[in-house]
């Protein structure tokens, strides 16, 4: 078999190597193009500039856009009930569409006829992904966009895929050894269950499996991790960063030292108070301008802190790098790959009235993530395991992620706690 170079080389030359101020006048001419556009055809977005007293005459560049507010994933879904089903963002009609896909929240987002975005792929080419390799597709295909996306982005790297979802950890393994896949998709803390479960099994990771190269996304990836399962498995891991509003935003490269920039979208790290963009490598608020006319999102505030860098890269590549996400903006969080917002918590606590007062709580055990619904009740002693189980079924079904329920006696939580306490720790 022919050994593949997974090391150098770009999916796009012209885009990943740009000249920064090439890049930069690029950027402005797609800024003016997309404004123009979701002003005429999104009515979320007209609305948006019209409440600044701005037209699209006045945004004439990337400088131009902080005088914009940013759109929070929250916005969306008030627009959303009162405007079904996008809130008015949506830059086409619904007919035009070939899917629609359905977040947590819930939150409808448009799947446009024909998918284009070269982002994902860029981040596969970066990570060593080539053509011909059989890519197994760990995460869920069930309602949300993001599996969907990566299908489509392997297809353009040349990548064969295997749309396995996520679970049944043991056929995981089986079909990764009998196809002889080469590429992982995936959180890393299921990957490390994939490792587990193959050993236990009486499989050999690097004899019988033929994992060389593995893209992680969706949780944070401790440096401590990436080592241990690289070393295991005996092949490359590189992780992305984005969300399902936007798709890709930045990835890393054979090098690492930070995530590039994906070409073709803007990426702004901006203040959250002020939505002002940040000086190189202070911390603020990662803010995306996708250019996709099916879901035009101007500004769109994904509520993780970061900050960037322009420091040269070894790989070529000419775009900023984000140096790591530092956390969030607000009390939404990632368990399992999942974003959990407040709300949902609250939906779920509202169906019980035995509750009196809540707190969900996110640990880490190993490289899993532990999820713990910590709940006083009106009244002592009642909470017996049906309430118990009727919770977690709770849980599961609104928050799409398992979690468990511990009642703990009152006065325990202080009195006007956040709803969300993530007490994870990353190294």
């Amino acid at each position: 078999m022919e050994q593949k170079d997974r090391t150098q080389g770009y999916l796009l030359p012209e885009l990943e190597t740009m000249d920064p101020q090439a890049r930069a006048e690029y950027l402005d001419r797609k800024v003016v193009e997309i404004v123009t556009y979701a002003y005429e055809h999104a009515p979320a977005f007209r609305a948006v500039m019209e409440r600044v007293g701005c037209q699209p005459g006045d945004i004439k560049g990337v400088a131009d856009l902080a005088g914009l507010p940013i759109t929070e994933k929250a916005d969306l879904v008030n627009l959303q009930r009162q405007s079904l089903p996008f809130g008015g963002w949506a830059g086409e009609p619904v007919s035009s569409l070939r899917r629609i896909y359905v977040s947590p929240g819930p939150i409808y987002e448009p799947g446009e006829a024909e998918y284009e975005d070269t982002r994902w792929a860029q981040a596969f080419y970066a990570a060593g992904f080539r053509k011909g390799d059989i890519a197994q597709v760990t995460f869920n295909f069930n309602m949300v966009p993001f599996a969907f996306m990566l299908d489509e982005s392997l297809r353009q790297v040349g990548c064969i895929c295997v749309p396995t979802g996520v679970g049944q950890t043991e056929l995981q393994v089986q079909i990764m050894h009998e196809l002889g896949v080469t590429a992982y998709l995936g959180t890393p803390s299921f990957l490390a269950a994939i490792a587990e479960k193959a050993e236990g099994m009486g499989l050999d990771l690097k004899k019988d499996l033929k994992l060389e190269v593995g893209f992680v996304a969706a949780e944070m990836l401790p440096e401590s991790l990436r080592s241990e399962l690289e070393e295991r498995f005996g092949m490359l891991i590189r992780q992305s960063y984005g969300t399902a509003d936007v798709g890709c935003l930045s990835y890393e490269c054979y090098h690492l030292g930070g995530m590039h920039f994906a070409a073709d979208c803007l990426v702004e790290v901006v203040d959250p108070e002020t939505g002002r963009p940040v000086e190189e490598g202070q911390p603020g608020e990662v803010v995306a301008t996708v250019f996709n006319k099916s879901y035009p999102l101007i500004r769109f505030g994904t509520g993780d802190l970061s900050a960037f860098t322009t420091e040269p890269c070894a790989c070529g590549r000419t775009t900023p790098k984000l140096t790591r996400i530092l956390g969030r903006v607000d009390q939404v969080t990632k368990v399992k790959g999942m974003f959990v917002h407040p709300g949902g918590v609250q939906q779920v606590a509202s169906k019980f009235p035995e509750v009196m007062a809540y707190q969900l709580v996110v640990t880490r055990e190993g490289h899993r993530d532990v999820m713990t619904l910590v709940c006083e009740l009106a009244e002592e002693g009642a909470g017996g395991e049906d309430l118990k189980a009727r919770m977690e079924a709770a849980i599961k079904e609104i928050l799409r992620v398992s979690g468990q329920v511990e009642f703990v006696e009152r006065g325990t939580l202080p009195e006007g706690c956040k709803v969300i306490d993530d007490r994870r720790s990353w190294d």
